[in-house]
């Protein structure tokens, strides 16, 4: 390379990192300072109805002006925010109706406050991602600038939420594709991050920290036991996504208005509510807080919350995800460490964070997310229950409109390049010397030798 040609290219990548790093400041700032305000508007709706004993009574009419505001204003703030930005990052040139913003707040917070079991991450990210889109629009940038910017809206939106910069901005970059990571946008949304993150604290936001202190000593048993209960979070993950889509199956099936559907969903989770529990309705962070504090959940805690998140989803409520997923997975992490005599504490945090990798197939920023959350003592515990259950879970997803770049395991053949809701099947490639192909042969040889003993036996 010619000396001249050295000095232009360095001298454009200078000039690409001062602009991404003023451009992506901007965005966090602004979607720093809406995910304030959303969260204490949302902080002071939560707290108002709490105070009345049958709070959860509102659903059926909160969940029917969810769902007009839905229609009528703005189809894309439908479901779990996360969901619809990505959906137009792939679909529609990473374009957003502006009018998402104010309708995706007001939905989640009337679903919320009325007791709906869904998350706050979501709208945070869908609110970040519908400015950037507004803050492209008004300066007229072009496509791919437009892409970078709206995913440093989720980054931003996400860090600025659970007060976790760096795993929010790999959560806006994993979230894309399952298996691969878009590189040019690490650096606007590390910067979109951090700042959203800091302009919420300097608001007076208050994130949730608890170092694990107690990690057993590393320990060939302890690894297998780590192995396993990764295993079982990759299953309730798989749950959680094959419920999820069970519950929308169902509600397609009613042929009516949809804000009547509001209504019985309303009307269903009270039902639930009142034969079971109000501990599944709402964010459920008291429950979450309690069993990291080293409580014991129940044996059906983290089952009747995926019910409960399924039908609110389901059948018109607005909010996001990952806070279900947090409930979701902390209860099961208790269940399990209880029935094998481990420390709940500890796999209450595993299990919030392997449940997140495996139910929206991003294990780098949920292993990060361990480390900002329960500090790095439990680091590379959680990162390989991460990995296990982002494996387990399969080829399926919380957000349907993630695109497929890799298959899981080299024995299962599937088409890449699709997005999850567009994978019909799969096919299992026999390979000769795979472990499965292996297994099968070992399996096929003891049966064969077992039936030439029993040749013998009836000879003699």
């Amino acid at each position: 390379m010619k000396k001249k040609e050295i000095l232009i290219e360095e001298s454009v990548l200078v000039v690409s990192v001062i602009k991404w790093f003023f451009l992506a400041t901007c965005v966090g700032a602004m979607v720093g300072l809406s995910t304030s305000v959303f969260i204490k508007i949302l902080n002071w709706s939560v707290f108002f109805t709490a105070r009345y004993k049958y709070y959860f009574l509102f659903l059926p009419p909160a969940l029917f002006v969810s769902a007009l505001f839905i229609k009528y204003m703005a189809p894309e703030a439908e479901g779990h925010g996360t969901e619809k930005v990505v959906e137009a990052i792939h679909k529609y040139g990473a374009r957003i109706n502006p009018l998402a913003v104010p309708v995706k707040l007001i939905t989640t917070v009337i679903t919320i406050a009325a007791g709906g079991s869904v998350g706050k991450e979501g709208p945070a990210a869908q609110i970040g991602a519908g400015l950037s889109s507004i803050f492209a629009d008004v300066f007229g940038f072009e496509p791919d600038d437009r892409r970078r910017l709206v995913i440093c809206g989720i980054s931003a939106g996400f860090a600025s939420v659970f007060g976790t910069p760096i795993a929010g901005a790999i959560f806006g970059v994993e979230v894309l594709f399952i298996g691969s990571m878009i590189y040019d946008v690490l650096l606007p949304s590390f910067v979109a991050g951090l700042v959203s993150y800091q302009v919420s604290s300097a608001m007076g936001i208050e994130y949730f920290y608890k170092p694990i202190e107690f990690v057993p000593t590393f320990s060939e048993g302890f690894f297998i036991e780590v192995l396993m209960g990764a295993i079982f979070f990759g299953l309730c993950s798989f749950m959680l996504i094959e419920s999820l889509r069970a519950a929308e199956f169902a509600s397609r099936k009613i042929n009516i208005w949809k804000p009547l559907k509001g209504i019985i969903g309303g009307i269903v989770i009270i039902a639930l509510a009142l034969m079971t529990s109000t501990r599944y309705l709402g964010l459920g962070l008291e429950t979450i807080h309690d069993v990291l504090e080293g409580g014991t959940a129940l044996p059906y805690d983290f089952l009747l919350k995926i019910v409960f998140t399924s039908v609110t989803l389901a059948f018109c409520g607005s909010g996001g995800m990952v806070t279900p997923i947090f409930f979701i997975g902390a209860t099961a992490g208790s269940i399990y460490a209880v029935a094998t005599g481990l420390d709940p504490s500890m796999f209450a945090a595993i299990g919030m964070v392997s449940l997140l990798a495996g139910a929206a197939n991003t294990p780098i920023s949920a292993s990060i997310m361990a480390m900002e959350f329960f500090g790095p003592k439990i680091a590379p515990y959680a990162a390989v229950a991460c990995v296990v259950s982002y494996l387990i879970t399969g080829h399926r997803s919380v957000y349907p409109s993630q695109v497929l770049a890799i298959s899981k395991s080299p024995s299962i053949v599937i088409r890449k390049g699709v997005e999850m809701e567009e994978l019909r099947s799969i096919k299992i490639r026999h390979r000769s010397r795979s472990a499965i192909n292996m297994a099968v042969k070992l399996i096929d040889k003891i049966k064969h030798i077992r039936n030439i003993m029993r040749g013998k036996r009836k000879r003699r």
